[in-house]
């Protein structure tokens, strides 16, 4: 159901898409959000309907009215081109150009796209890691061109982001690309995989951040989160012959359970929905911390089906007021609050960093393409190839002539081979990756047990 009401509007802050409007509801001043692509100009004294659900439902980052129509100004015309509807079959279906469609002009340069050539993409499940990793990227690499697709599990217009509209004022991204239903990406894509082939032929990624806009979605169930859609994606890039780097969601101010730690977001999303490997990276923290998280991917088998790698964060703080991004806040905590959620995103950013440059040769070439002259922190704590309990496993490759991996299937979530621990990996997607990084770190049965602080 959607709870609708007439308001006023008052003070007017205009944007060039979106605009934030204080509209006087029932006497009452509320803030309420303008697509004016969508519902047109809004100017003070303007009788507005609204969506009020969020504000009644007291919702977070959704915690606004939306204008649905304007009664004191014409219906704005109908432009655009394409025919792809996203919100479709629903009363405010709106067509697109997408960039797959003849009529965009993209197809001779998106039937050349042959796979991602171990191209970085940098997954994470909440919005607030979009940031910390772009600006790692940049600040490291200013010539580099970053390509963030936004999904549709949650916020569905790409305008509602202010995250993303200070990454585009600051130039630190090259293309925005928006798949599914969501929508008002400088690209529209049909999917995923349609998106990460324009990030690669149309936008000339080096690197691609995938995650969801703002907000996000939990029901305190075992798969009924929004997150879940990472395990996905890292099959989605390995199927195209890319880099799957995940950041993991880590807290150590959570006071709920589940969270706290190592999410079980990302160890379920891990654990379930990824049929093939990632590249999984975690900041370097205190030992009892990283016992703590060590134990917990253990508990699930992540290790043996993961490649674990733990970095020293960059000094994610100084970078980011360089850069004058603005402040990090996620949850409503900011970086001193919760530090290692944070640096897990620069963490994986630090590890694309050099994948990209060990794709490259090795070698820094001169010219715009040139990485920057600064070390990046820390060391590399990775497992080397052939170490640890699946050192026997053979490294037989099975990749096509786009060199992207393929297999026969996968098994079934049923079958016998998927209950058999390992088995729901085929071979093919397993031959790079050890499992001996967590003995390094003194993952054994008296692993430090840490719990979050218990609330009434």
């Amino acid at each position: 159901m959607i709870r609708h009401q007439i308001g006023v509007a008052g003070e007017v802050k205009p944007g060039c898409r979106v605009s934030e409007v204080k509209v006087i509801v029932d006497g009452i001043v509320k803030t309420a959000i303008n697509y004016n692509f969508l519902t047109g100009p809004v100017k003070t004294g303007d009788r507005l309907l609204l969506n009020t659900t969020a504000v009644h439902l007291a919702l977070g980052s959704g915690g606004y009215h939306f204008v649905e129509f304007n009664f004191s100004h014409p219906l704005p015309p109908f432009e655009g081109r394409g025919h792809i509807m996203k919100l479709c079959y629903t009363p405010w279906q709106m067509r697109v150009l997408s960039c797959e469609e003849y009529a965009s002009g993209n197809r001779a340069l998106l039937a050349r796209f042959g796979g991602l050539d171990k191209t970085p993409v940098l997954i994470g499940e909440l919005h607030s890691m979009i940031a910390p990793a772009v600006a790692v990227l940049k600040y490291y690499r200013p010539a580099c061109r970053i390509a963030y697709i936004m999904t549709d599990e949650t916020a569905l217009p790409l305008p509602f982001s202010r995250t993303i509209a200070r990454l585009q004022e600051k130039g630190l991204l090259s293309g925005t690309v928006t798949c599914g239903h969501a929508f008002g990406g400088d690209l529209e894509a049909v999917n995923v995989y349609s998106a990460l082939a324009a990030c690669r032929s149309l936008i000339g990624a080096d690197f691609i951040v995938i995650a969801p806009g703002p907000g996000s979605i939990g029901t305190a169930s075992r798969l009924g989160f929004s997150g879940m859609e990472t395990g996905d994606h890292v099959n989605r890039v390995n199927a195209l012959g890319g880099t799957p780097l995940y950041i993991p969601r880590i807290s150590f101010a959570e006071r709920r359970r589940r969270h706290f730690g190592v999410s079980h977001h990302t160890l379920t999303a891990l654990a379930l929905a990824s049929l093939s490997p990632a590249l999984l990276v975690l900041p370097q923290m205190d030992p009892q911390r990283l016992r703590l998280c060590l134990n917990q991917l253990t508990g699930r088998k992540l290790l043996s089906r993961h490649r674990l790698q733990l970095l020293q964060a960059p000094p994610l703080e100084m970078i980011m007021e360089q850069m004058e991004i603005g402040p990090m806040e996620s949850m409503g905590r900011s970086y001193r609050d919760d530090p290692c959620f944070f640096d897990a995103a620069a963490s994986a950013a630090a590890a694309a960093l050099r994948l990209a440059e060990q794709n490259e040769g090795g070698e820094k070439n001169g010219g715009e393409d040139a990485l920057v002259d600064l070390p990046l922190p820390g060391q590399d704590y990775q497992s080397p190839p052939g170490s640890g309990p699946n050192s026997r496993r053979r490294r037989a490759g099975c990749t096509g002539d786009s060199g992207a991996p393929r297999c026969g299937g996968h098994p079934g979530a049923g079958s016998e081979r998927a209950r058999a621990p390992g088995k729901a990996v085929p071979s093919c997607h397993r031959r790079s990756f050890a499992g001996g990084a967590g003995r390094k770190a003194g993952t054994g049965r008296r692993a430090a047990i840490l719990r979050p602080e218990r609330t009434g």
